[in-house]
């Protein structure tokens, strides 16, 4: 039996863990991919305190290296089931069942799909939702960047070191990524944003050739010859296994400030919660939160589960 499940090992979920365990309670961190969440996918951090600039990757082995050396145990087991309801909540992952008096749900997001024509296809043939994970393979070649927030912001300025031209294609008129980043982009010679433009498929036979697009107010589809697509039109929760838990419209979980949910003793944490700001920072602050809760909560309830 441990006093803390956090499921995610993402900086909500390893921040957590910190917390926690240097509040004297045990816990367990459950993950199923790579430690550090969309941090490890993320080139260049530049607006966390203290840090003027980092890479994703360095500061996600920094955090995983923390926790490791507070004591925190992290499993790497994908989570199938749970049941949160009681005073004992029950995780059950591919391999094993584990039991603990609170459970911290920090389980992030993935990357939102285009669903058009060719993607499924071309899927690891071209098109790419990590930028950071799968650029070098297009060093001096053509690529596209599909999305107008800091992602494809982001996306775009680290292929633009690599590739020979980057064309960003967005559906609207504006982008929706910070300031800086425009900015940034706007500077670089081999960066040329497309508005108002929609990909209506991906071709190539072994790999991916050309995207067919579409500008709005034009009838004509027009070709973009490009050697790879990097989405990044926006994240999507993984909460299908929540479904006991409030959650707003679009899938995140519905926690109050203090990241309580409906159910005593069970939190969420960072990007899965729905809230206005999602960047590591605001991750960290609810990880934090989490965990004082769930130690108060913990430390209050002092007869022993049978």
């Amino acid at each position: 039996m441990m006093d803390i499940i956090v499921i995610g090992a993402g900086c909500a979920g390893l921040t957590a863990a910190v917390y926690a365990v240097r509040a004297g309670l045990s816990v367990l961190v459950l993950e199923k991919g790579l430690y550090g969440g969309q941090i490890a996918i993320t080139d260049t951090v530049e607006n966390y305190p203290s840090i003027e600039k980092i890479s994703g990757y360095e500061l996600a082995e920094n955090i995983y290296k923390q926790a490791i050396h507070q004591g925190v145990r992290i499993v790497f087991e994908e989570v199938v089931s749970v049941q949160l309801e009681g005073g004992q909540k029950t995780v059950t992952t591919s391999s094993h069942s584990y039991s603990a008096r609170a459970v911290i749900i920090a389980n992030g997001v993935k990357r939102r799909k285009l669903e058009c024509e060719g993607e499924k296809e071309l899927t690891g043939k071209g098109v790419s939702y990590c930028a950071t994970c799968d650029g070098a393979f297009f060093r001096g070649k053509e690529v596209a960047v599909v999305g107008g927030g800091n992602t494809a912001l982001e996306d775009a300025l680290f292929l633009s070191n690599l590739c020979k031209k980057v064309t960003m294609l967005l559906r609207g008129k504006v982008f929706r990524g910070e300031y800086v980043l425009q900015q940034a982009a706007a500077r670089r010679k081999n960066i040329e944003v497309l508005y108002e433009t929609t990909v209506l498929r991906m071709e190539g036979e072994q790999q991916l050739e050309r995207l067919v697009i579409r500008r709005k107010g034009q009838d004509t589809e027009k070709i973009l010859d490009v050697s790879a697509a990097f989405i990044a039109i926006g994240l999507i929760p993984e909460n299908r296994l929540f479904c006991m838990l409030e959650q707003d419209e679009h899938g995140y979980l519905i926690a109050d400030e203090n990241c309580r949910t409906r159910i005593p003793e069970v939190y969420a944490a960072g990007d899965t919660r729905s809230k206005l700001l999602r960047q590591i920072i605001t991750a960290a602050a609810d990880g934090a939160v989490a965990a004082f809760q769930a130690a108060n909560a913990i430390n209050r309830s002092k007869k022993p589960l049978v």
